[in-house]
């Protein structure tokens, strides 16, 4: 009965949370810290800082430790399916159909969704820059990164970056402030912690196998979601690589699906569900979209299972903290290689384009414009734009 409760309050937060993880947190700070009283202002902040820390979506980590905290692995599913279900029906339908609206949609219409992907990944560069990449050492790693991956386009080499990240991190000199525990209700036994750790490595290993059988479909979106530190956006260049690449759907109808994502609430993740959907490769349609939404989320429970009953040991390990400071700077690297390769040259053609890129940045930076307004102004002038061409 109090996972039913779960699921409907998380439910309604699937609805209504718009812009973002960052935003995602705000609202669940107010439902369940102010309004429902489920957890104390330390308790959440200590929670935040444990899914901040892990691979994976962290507004979705947080639901699933909340649920996890109130009706244990029931309560943790029922939290997922709540705050997912939404955003994942939209988006699944959307690449269920895509192969109908293709050619009914108004080709300025994609163009401006396309537009809209470039401004809202650069925004995130943006801000995440500023935040993780403060000291000058930061900011080489960074660049290097990016480079790297421009150069070298290839999905191991994103996991390559994060390695090597984490590898110079451990040389930066950054204060070694550790995050302070996670106490609660509803931590699982060490025994099921390890269970969950080892069938995270396990299903991470077998997903490089399969190429394009259903195994190998599968995996991209597994390896998506457990290598994706920052969540949100970053996932973006993991699955392009994934889908893109291998010829599975085409740059278009991605970048389309991703500005279409900015319009719907909850998590960015369930761009999976579009994906799975649209592609050609894998079962497609309903099925396609159900697999992968469960691919790309099944890392972050069994992280959040797994990490649980260790984390006061992990934090403390010599040099945790600089190790994560050099991989928040290579997974901004990563977001700026996919904003200066493939998403600006699949969008941006033109010095008009230029211009509603640039006009759409700074309206999100510096206006401060919620993006919900973007998603309605971006496309609106990519139609303007082709018309005049």
């Amino acid at each position: 009965m109090e996972a039913w409760r779960v699921f409907l309050v998380f439910l309604r937060l699937g609805l209504t949370s718009f812009g973002g993880p960052i935003a995602h947190l705000g609202y669940f700070r107010e439902a369940f810290v102010v309004r429902r009283r489920w957890l104390g202002e330390a308790e959440y902040a200590d929670i935040v800082a444990l899914c901040q820390v892990l691979p994976g979506p962290a507004s979705s980590q947080v639901g699933m430790v909340v649920g996890l905290g109130r009706a244990g692995l029931p309560g943790a599913l029922a939290a997922w399916c709540g705050f997912t279900l939404p955003s994942a029906l939209l988006m699944v339908a959307l690449g269920a159909s895509l192969s109908q609206w293709r050619d009914v949609v108004p080709e300025g219409l994609i163009h401006g969704f396309k537009l809209l992907a470039v401004v809202v990944v650069a925004q995130a560069v943006w801000g995440m820059a500023r935040a993780f990449c403060q000291r000058t050492a930061t900011r080489l790693l960074m660049l290097a990164c990016a480079a790297a991956l421009v150069a070298w386009p290839m999905a191991g080499m994103q996991v390559a970056v994060i390695v090597v990240g984490a590898l110079v991190g451990l040389g930066l000199q950054v204060g070694e402030t550790t995050p302070s525990s996670v106490c609660m209700q509803g931590v699982p036994s060490r025994r099921v912690g390890v269970l969950a750790l080892v069938a995270f490595a396990g299903l991470l290993a077998a997903s490089w196998w399969g190429a394009d059988s259903l195994a190998g479909v599968s995996g991209v979106f597994y390896r998506a979601g457990a290598l994706v530190f920052g969540g949100g956006h970053v996932v973006m260049p993991l699955l392009q690589s994934g889908v893109v690449v291998p010829g599975w759907l085409s740059q278009d109808a991605f970048l389309a699906g991703y500005g279409a994502v900015q319009a719907v609430p909850g998590p960015m993740f369930t761009f999976a569900g579009y994906l799975g959907a649209a592609m050609d490769a894998g079962p497609g349609g309903w099925a396609g979209g159900a697999l992968a939404l469960i691919a790309v989320f099944l890392p972050a429970l069994l992280l959040v299972l797994g990490v649980l009953p260790f984390w006061q040991r992990i934090v403390g390990l010599p040099g945790m903290r600089r190790a994560l400071a050099g991989v928040n700077a290579a997974v901004v690297g990563l977001l700026l290689a996919a904003l200066c390769g493939p998403l600006w040259s699949g969008a941006v053609s033109g010095v008009a384009d230029v211009v509603a890129v640039v006009a759409g940045f700074a309206a999100l930076v510096w206006g401060r414009l919620p993006v919900g307004w973007m998603v309605v102004a971006m496309p609106l002038a990519g139609m303007a734009l082709h018309a005049l061409r």
